[in-house]
């Protein structure tokens, strides 16, 4: 269930994805598509690297060092989660414009249904992608 447009940049990190159960693969593998898609519109990101770290994947910005490290897995309550370093504003900022919608895991993670509609963690994302960029 991979994105032929975008291969897998390590076969560990395939693995990983096809260890998450369904419907939490699909849902991940979209956020995986997001990620990328974010990265490739956002100026001064460059490009991104895929890896494991903890045994999750990992989405860095190594060229332009722009970025805060994302991963995506399963929070043992099931459903989806979207994690950013916890030392990092990141959570904190999105968790301020927009209470109450969704569910975080203090500063390190928003969790989701599988159901939920990820489009609203494009800002998010794109925050990641830019966290340690000088603001202009």
């Amino acid at each position: 269930m991979t994105d032929p447009a975008r291969p897998f940049q390590s076969p560990d990190v395939e693995a990983a994805f096809d260890a998450f159960p369904e419907p939490a693969r699909g849902t991940l593998l979209a956020l995986r598509a997001l990620i990328f898609e974010v990265a490739a519109e956002t100026p001064g990101v460059g490009a991104i690297e895929e890896t494991l770290k903890w045994g999750q994947p990992a989405y860095l910005t190594p060229e332009t060092k722009s970025g805060t490290t994302i991963r995506l897995g399963m929070p043992k309550t099931g459903g989806a989660a979207l994690y950013t370093h916890c030392q990092t504003t990141v959570m904190s900022d999105f968790r301020a414009l927009f209470p109450g919608e969704f569910t975080f895991d203090g500063n390190r993670a928003v969790l989701f249904d599988t159901s939920a509609d990820i489009e609203k963690l494009r800002m998010l994302i794109r925050h990641a992608l830019t966290y340690h960029r000088p603001l202009p």
